[in-house]
């Protein structure tokens, strides 16, 4: 049961500022875990709602002489919960700074800097898959008609051995020979 407690700037107080103590210490006893549910939805977090309690508790305390008993006693001290809640967000800093290599161990997460990586190729991967490329194109030049066309259909292609047996019409052993062969022609040209 919460009771009211009536104090004028023209009246004489009616109660004596023990007892408005006592009776803001009853409050706050009995309402704590609300107050605290209320400043934790303005916060976000316990520790902080726990905090501005706190602060509202002293800021109730050391104002209680201000307290004009146009409403409840509670809701001047829930007011008074919810300003000090909201100062306690007004003090964090804008901008949240999360360290990119740093392991989040409270939810056992990867480093951030590992889940934005980029699998993609880099440019300079890039760079050098096409100058091997072109390379090797102009290398394969220099290889016999029947090799080019074998290592072209099996290797560049993507046609399986049995596939590109019977696009040449030769038996597939013959087709991993001149496989072999040409890869290595191809790898002594690019050594050189």
């Amino acid at each position: 049961m919460e009771t009211t407690v009536a104090i004028s700037d023209t009246q004489e107080p009616t109660v004596s500022h023990d007892q408005e103590i006592q009776e803001l210490t009853n409050i706050f006893t009995g309402r704590l875990p609300s107050l605290t549910r209320i400043a934790a939805r303005l916060v976000g977090n316990a520790a902080d709602a726990e905090d501005a309690v706190q602060d509202a508790f002293v800021s109730a305390y050391t104002h209680v002489d201000q307290f004009r008993g146009q409403a409840q006693i509670s809701t001047w001290l829930t007011t008074i919960v919810i300003n000090a809640a909201r100062m306690k967000v007004r003090r964090r800093p804008r901008q949240t700074h999360i360290p990119l290599d740093q392991q989040d161990r409270e939810h056992d997460h990867a480093p951030l800097s590992e889940m934005l990586l980029d699998r993609r190729p880099s440019p300079e991967e890039l760079c050098r898959s096409w100058e091997l490329a072109e390379r090797l194109a102009q290398a394969s030049t220099e290889l016999s008609p029947t090799l080019r066309g074998t290592f072209q259909l099996s290797e560049v292609d993507g046609l399986s051995t049995r596939e590109t047996a019977q696009v040449l019409g030769i038996p597939h052993g013959t087709v991993k020979a001149r496989v072999a062969r040409a890869r290595r022609k191809l790898k002594q040209l690019l050594q050189t």
